[in-house]
């Protein structure tokens, strides 16, 4: 059997679709379509069943696939780390949420960088964008807070982010101390909030989480980017929601506070996402090493 058709089948069986298989292979949608079609004469059997929006493998596709995708991943681990030293320094392209990757990721990643080191190239979005990029072979390696659903995308849990709700001191000396815990969420009605998007996702969970409520604010600042909700904070414009990580150097120096201090704070995980059978690959493999690696020391 065609090891070219087998390797378009398990990439289709990962995908779910005919055309994103198509853009990982490099190939177009009517050669793929014709290897599917090429192998399924030569077993007799359908392998997927087409559907409005991409394909569904049948059992004998399911099958197939369990058998020869471990196979496939291993020949390309072979070829992969035996070739020449040049093969494992190729460009990686990562993707992910900002201020994680420009905070946390791309510190330890650029000491794999250098003269005779690795190639890096960087690109932001939100975890839909992020992993959307992936799938369609724009990137090697996404780091995302949504963990991926299908076959075609594999996620490793890298860590756990603790938010902390914050103001500058002003704002905790006005509530008053104690206030927070004895009336709750009320204590905080109608004061001014800084955020990343109108629907106030950060300051949405902690309230849900923590007080089990919804906040009563809308925002008074909104920017798109947490580095600069920490500067809006610093400033005074209100209260925030923040990862500890972003805050904590803020926090030290007492350019802002913690206002509350729950027994079970809010968290948010960070998954490592790969294609199915990347990791195979030396300079994919490499930097989601380093990443886990450094994960186990971030607090």
């Amino acid at each position: 059997m065609d090891l070219a058709l087998l390797r378009t089948f398990v990439t289709v069986h990962r995908a779910g679709s005919f055309t994103r298989a198509a853009a990982l292979l490099g190939l177009s949608q009517p050669a793929v379509t014709s290897q599917i079609r090429t192998l399924e004469r030569q077993l007799g059997r359908p392998l997927f069943l087409r559907q409005a929006r991409g394909v569904t493998p049948t059992t004998i596709g399911d099958e197939l696939a369990h058998k020869a995708a471990p196979h496939l991943d291993a020949l390309v681990e072979i070829t992969e780390t035996g070739l020449d030293h040049e093969s494992s320094l190729r460009t990686l392209h990562l993707a992910g949420p900002p201020e994680f990757t420009a905070e946390r990721a791309l510190p330890v990643l650029t000491e794999l960088t250098g003269d005779d080191g690795q190639a890096l190239r960087a690109s932001f979005g939100n975890a839909e964008e992020v992993l959307e990029g992936l799938a369609a072979g724009h990137h090697d390696l996404a780091i995302s807070t949504a963990r991926p659903r299908g076959a075609l995308l594999t996620a490793t849990a890298l860590c756990d982010e603790e938010h902390v709700l914050v103001a500058a001191p002003q704002w905790a000396e006005r509530i008053g101390p104690g206030t927070l815990r004895r009336k709750g969420a009320a204590a905080l009605k109608n004061l001014p909030v800084v955020e990343v998007h109108e629907s106030l996702p950060f300051v949405s969970r902690y309230w849900a989480s923590v007080f089990d409520s919804r906040p009563s604010a809308s925002g008074t600042i909104i920017v798109p980017d947490l580095r600069a909700v920490l500067a809006c904070a610093i400033s005074g414009a209100g209260l925030a929601v923040l990862p500890r990580y972003l805050c904590a150097s803020a926090l030290g120096q007492g350019e802002v506070v913690a206002l509350h201090d729950p027994a079970v704070p809010p968290l948010r995980t960070y998954f490592l996402v790969v294609r199915t059978g990347t990791l195979a690959l030396p300079h994919v493999a490499r930097a989601h090493e380093w990443l886990q690696r450094a994960a186990a020391d971030w607090s």
